[in-house]
């Protein structure tokens, strides 16, 4: 089901190739869904958010979009891989790195410290050029580091999406994907920061994607979210000690 918050329908659709508009990364205010109207689910979500960081200690936080919403796909992955550490997930599908600003200003980290926080967005951006997505993921950083400064910052890289590579509007996309993942990478200082990128997990030999993993070449199955999991899990290790 695709939001009305999202510029970018993240089920199954091409997006445009064409940009969307510039992302006011200095504005984290912005206006949520189709004509300045609010859209419910994304407002009942981020109080719930709300209410989770005053119910308890968070230790491992995931923040994103619809892939960070979907872990509920793989609840034995996350129970054997998080469940130890108090992990909560702040995932909204449909959600886009302003919208994730938005909520940041809105309190989503205040009164929590959790020990590692794992951000995935941009997807949904990526009618944007790669500057302005890799621009607006960097600010999200920072904000994160002001708000949580105890926290270290696992940064996923963009996961790939488009089913057929040579699909004009799929190679535009995985080019974009690319380009912010690469410059995303220059934000890991081996400390606060780190970033991994698992793309290649999800491909074949001719960078085509599993179905097994992403059967609508975008969201993870249960068997996607446990590579996920396993391929994150030494670098998680080692922020976790």
């Amino acid at each position: 089901i695709c939001l009305s918050l999202s510029a970018i329908c993240a089920v199954g659709q091409t997006p445009s190739t064409q940009p969307t508009g510039p992302i006011r990364i200095d504005e984290p205010a912005v206006k949520i869904g189709r004509g300045g109207q609010p859209d419910k689910r994304f407002l009942e979500l981020h109080e719930s958010f709300l209410a989770r960081g005053k119910a308890g200690p968070i230790g491992i936080l995931f923040l994103g979009d619809s892939i960070t919403e979907g872990w509920n796909k793989a609840p034995n992955v996350w129970k054997e891989h998080y469940g130890n550490f108090d992990p909560a997930n702040f995932g909204i599908g449909g959600d886009r790195t302003e919208h994730v600003l938005w909520r940041i200003a809105n309190g989503e980290l205040d009164g929590i410290h959790p020990k590692v926080l794992v951000l995935l967005i941009g997807t949904n951006n990526i009618g944007n050029t790669a500057a302005e997505i890799a621009a607006a993921d960097t600010k999200i950083v920072e904000e994160i580091h002001k708000k949580l400064p105890d926290t270290k910052l696992l940064l996923m890289g963009i996961f790939p999406r488009g089913a057929d590579p040579e699909n004009p509007a799929t190679a535009l996309m995985r080019d974009r994907i690319k380009i912010v993942n690469e410059q995303l990478a220059k934000l890991d200082d081996g400390n606060k920061t780190r970033f991994l990128d698992i793309s290649e997990k999800y491909l074949n030999a001719d960078g085509i994607i599993r179905y097994s993993m992403m059967p609508d070449a975008l969201h993870p199955t249960a068997n996607g979210y446990k590579i996920w999991a396993d391929s994150m899990q030494p670098l998680l290790d080692e922020m976790l000690k």
